[in-house]
């Protein structure tokens, strides 16, 4: 009997604790409110830590929404129930006003949110003035001047990306996100100021806490310590993927069973950056920033690789033309140091591509081509004069200005130190002489290294959706029902001028004929990157019947080891399928194995081609190097710091007069508990007597 009464106990209060913890769930809910947003978060260099942290079980603060700069006073002053989190729109989002937030320090701010009102936005860049200042040809002002708006690339800038924030700042894009947020503040904090201490207020919990710390020599060393304990990381190198091509396939690296380097090939070398970066997590396009250039790379391969005869016609047999996107060039040029130290040390291309090493022997010369803010007004810079310059510039304005074509351009040169922060000054930084050359043009970017970089805001960018062929080569009259001045149309005129001026180059020959690129081309690779990766142009460079594509753009973000690497998964194939031959007598069964690929194609038929597309390392050789000197300044050392989630939410924080008020009740009962089970305890010999059996039965 006695254990039956226990058993049906014990279920009772399983049952009971089951009830609780189940009405606890609904009542959590109904306490908090999630917020859907972006997280600023920790990167790391050699020297110093950027970004922002939570602490370790979140930060709460108080909302208050800041309409005006004056709104800011009654934060930094004596707030009544600190710490706040000020609601703050784009205008407000200054480098003045968040470091006199910075200054207030926890104390009074705990979190701060970015708004997505954009109504009185007229910039909004984080960057710097001279982005990737420390790391090019040299850091003296000649190159880039930070306190002259005239001499720098980045007038706009703000340098938050690069400030660290004892708080975290979280970014809400969705309309109805702000809307709950400005209901919250409104109802509950927008009154009666001074007697915020006194009563519940709106408040809003961030969860963002950053594992790494100081800089990137610590954060390693107490990684690589922890590993050889527990397998812990506190940070990663930031880490990624260039992307390379040939025109021509190259020649296997394997003469009658030697291994040989061919030292007789010469390349064209044609690059450009594929990354971009903002200060909040999986947001930013770099629309204008660096996918202009990408856009502009890709027409000019695609042209080429249609213009040009066999490689036994041209008068140099060995000549050819080598496409590179370099990957993490907006921290300290990752992907293009990487691609120097490999080719000083004959590992380029690596080693699972099984081709000859090229050395910079190889390169006849480099065109970079960088930012494109301003289609209109671009110049071919160089650190030097020389004969190649000029001879280049003058074939691009005999394209340019030729009204056969009617592109209407007009390429302007400039020989000086004053270069863009391009790709080019890693090849530079190594050797001055280095025949490098850099199409760019003046910045016009006022949203550079931003969430704002995008076809809403900063370019106008609207998808023509023809359903026609892009991959085949246009007329020049044919404009393929794009208006004159579309930014695809602008990208098909720039592309053309650069690919003809290199089929002059090598052929020897002008081009006379009608042909150049198309725009449509232009118009799908914008949509993909821009809009939705469930894109034709991505599906025609894809194996056939493989799943689709995200319904988001893909990120451009280098990330690190184990991170998205979309876009240079992307880059990849519609680099490879558009530098591809056709082989059009090898059946689907036998195209499975390199350099053969098998695409989808622009009908989604199938299409076996002859491909040249490999992947290179974009990771600094900083992290390669035994013993390196982490303050050294020679190789980028920016890594990313671990975290375990970001989240925000909402809820009511009660007074400090309600928690004292709470407190002292759970005192006076636990005090009260202890006295009766003091009570209970020394009285239980007349309380619970046992009863003898005969006198229960």
């Amino acid at each position: 009997m006695e254990k039956r009464l226990s058993a049906a106990a014990i279920w009772l209060l399983m049952l009971l604790h089951g009830a609780c913890v189940a009405q606890g769930e609904r009542t959590r809910d109904k306490m908090y409110k999630p917020i859907l947003g972006a997280s600023c978060f920790r990167r790391l260099n050699g020297t110093h830590q950027t970004g922002c942290s939570s602490t370790y079980s979140g930060s709460v603060g108080v909302l208050h929404r800041i309409n005006v700069e004056a709104d800011l006073e009654f934060l930094l002053a004596s707030p009544p129930s600190p710490p706040y989190a000020p609601l703050i729109p784009p205008h407000l989002f200054t480098r003045d006003n968040l470091m006199r937030l910075k200054m207030a320090g926890p104390q009074n701010i705990s979190v701060v949110l970015l708004i997505n009102r954009t109504e009185k936005m007229k910039q909004f860049s984080h960057e710097l003035n001279c982005p990737n200042q420390y790391s090019g040809i040299n850091s003296s002002s000649e190159t880039c001047d930070a306190s002259n708006p005239a001499k720098n690339w980045n007038p706009w800038g703000t340098g938050l990306l690069h400030e660290d924030f004892p708080f975290p700042i979280y970014y809400i894009a969705d309309l109805k996100e702000i809307e709950k947020l400005e209901a919250c503040f409104e109802k509950f904090n927008n009154k009666n100021y001074e007697t915020h201490a006194l009563r519940s207020l709106c408040a809003v919990e961030v969860k963002s806490f950053m594992s790494a710390a100081v800089n990137t020599e610590v954060c390693m060393r107490r990684t690589n310590f922890i590993n050889n304990l527990g397998g812990s990381k506190y940070c990663d190198p930031l880490e990624g993927r260039n992307v390379y091509a040939t025109v021509y396939p190259r020649e296997p690296p394997v003469d009658g069973g030697v291994e040989v380097i061919r030292t007789n090939e010469e390349f064209i070398m044609v690059t450009c950056r594929l990354d971009t970066v903002s200060m909040f997590d999986g947001v930013g396009l770099g629309a204008m920033d660096s996918l202009m250039g990408l856009a502009v790379f890709t027409l000019v391969a695609n042209l080429l690789r249609q213009l040009l005869p066999p490689q036994s016609s041209l008068p140099n047999s060995r000549r050819n033309v080598l496409f590179v996107t370099f990957n993490g060039e907006s921290y300290d040029y990752i992907g293009s140091q990487r691609f120097v130290y490999d080719m000083e040390k004959l590992e380029f291309p690596p080693e699972s591509a099984r081709s000859s090493p090229i050395a910079f022997d190889n390169i006849e010369f480099m065109l970079d081509i960088g930012t494109l803010d301003d289609i209109a007004n671009i110049k071919l810079h160089a650190l030097t004069g020389s004969d190649l310059a000029q001879k280049l510039l003058g074939q691009l304005n005999n394209y340019a200005k030729t009204p056969r074509y009617g592109f209407n351009l007009n390429i302007q040169s400039e020989i000086s130190a004053h270069l863009p922060p391009t790709s080019a000054q890693s090849f530079l930084r190594r050797d001055p002489k280095f025949p490098a050359l850099i199409l760019n043009s003046r910045p016009t970017n006022r949203y550079y290294h931003s969430i704002y970089d995008d076809d809403v805001y900063n370019v106008e960018f609207t998808y023509a959706n023809t359903s026609q062929d892009f991959t085949q080569l246009a007329d020049v009259s044919d404009f393929k029902g794009l208006k004159a001045d579309s930014l695809q149309m602008k990208v098909r005129n720039i592309s053309s001028i650069v690919a003809l001026a290199l089929y002059q180059t090598l052929t020897g020959k002008e081009y006379t004929g009608t042909k150049v690129a198309n725009p449509l081309l232009a118009d799908e690779l914008l949509y993909c990157f821009l809009q939705s990766a469930d894109c034709p142009l991505f599906k025609a460079s894809s194996y056939p019947g493989s799943p689709n594509g995200l319904q988001l753009p893909p990120m451009r973000y280098i990330s690190v080891l184990g991170g998205s690497q979309e876009s240079s998964g992307w880059t990849y194939r519609v680099l490879g399928y558009l530098l591809s031959q056709p082989q059009p007598n090898i059946l689907k069964e036998n195209c499975t194995k390199l350099p053969l690929h098998y695409f989808a194609g622009y009908n989604n038929s199938g299409e076996c081609r002859l491909t040249t597309q490999n992947y290179s390392y974009a990771l600094s050789p900083a992290f390669l190097i035994d013993g390196y000197d982490w303050s050294s300044g020679q190789y980028s050392t920016w890594t990313e710091s671990t975290w375990s989630q970001f989240s925000a939410r909402i809820f009511l924080r009660p007074s400090n007069v309600h928690q004292i008020t709470t407190l002292s009740i759970g005192i006076v009962v636990l005090i009260v508990s202890f006295c009766l089970v003091y009570i209970i305890s020394s009285r239980s010999e007349v309380l619970f007597e046992d009863l003898p059996a005969s006198n229960a039965a």
